[in-house]
């Protein structure tokens, strides 16, 4: 019998900038009494990576030009925050009732520039890590460091769907698995030629991870066991459409 387990590593506790987050996980499996293992996946909230790095700015300390001022007024949206995703946005895909649908620096294509006032105190916002891959080995090594065993890692944010309401957790930095799984030339039990079997595993595991973590819960490490994954360096940048195929730009 197919079995996975997914359950949260409690007190992690608030993240400051500096904060080693390989050490923090160790030490909550630690108190938590799990042994990780080679083939597990630890999921791990973008805030408190973001936190670590020192991606927290304070709303008030940021000088706001005028096109963000004319963006604000036209959004409905604190001008300061709207500067905000503009700096961290190479584009502004679409915009409407309050929303910016922004390609940010790494490339995704998302609401805001993945800025978000959520869980990191009034008056502030988080940015995206500038390199979630390097965040993601940066942890990873750090905890084979530790304790000698390196399991893969997923770094997960809330992202919206152009075809669908809600968001889902998926995968914005990746390290130590194969995040695509593409079976496209093998055949079906019925003896079908799948053309179009191309699966974002890691998004997969995000998103089954973030019904643990959530978003008040205060669990923003997942382990994720049992879960078949192909273990390569791994990268972010595999899930993102090119541009020459995207309908929806």
């Amino acid at each position: 019998m197919k079995r996975v387990e997914i359950f949260g590593l409690a007190g992690i506790g608030e993240v400051g900038a500096g904060d080693p987050i390989g050490k923090l996980i160790v030490d909550a499996c630690s108190r938590n009494r799990v042994v990780l293992e080679p083939d597990d996946v630890l999921v791990i909230a973008q805030k408190i990576v973001s936190k670590s790095e020192g991606r927290l700015l304070p709303l008030d300390g940021v000088l706001v030009s005028d096109n963000a001022r004319e963006l604000g007024r036209e959004l409905d949206k604190d001008p300061a925050l709207v500067e905000l995703i503009l700096s961290e946005s190479q584009r502004i895909v679409r915009r409407g009732g309050r929303t910016m649908i922004v390609e940010t620096h790494h490339g995704f294509v998302c609401a805001n520039a993945g800025v978000d006032c959520s869980n990191v105190g009034l008056g502030k916002a988080a940015l995206l890590p500038k390199d979630p891959d390097g965040s993601a080995r940066k942890i990873r090594a750090e905890i084979k460091e530790l304790v000698g065993v390196s399991p893969a890692i997923i770094i997960s944010d809330s992202f919206g769907r152009a075809w669908r309401l809600g968001t889902v957790d998926v995968a914005v930095g990746i390290a130590g698995l194969k995040p695509i799984k593409d079976e496209r030339g093998t055949k079906d039990r019925y003896g079908y030629e799948l053309r179009a079997a191309v699966t974002a595993i890691a998004d997969e595991i995000a998103s089954a991870a973030e019904l643990v973590m959530r978003k008040k819960e205060a669990l923003p490490v997942v382990v994720v066991r049992g879960c078949e994954i192909e273990k390569e360096e791994g990268s972010v940048k595999d899930l993102l459409r090119p541009k020459t195929e995207d309908l929806f730009r």
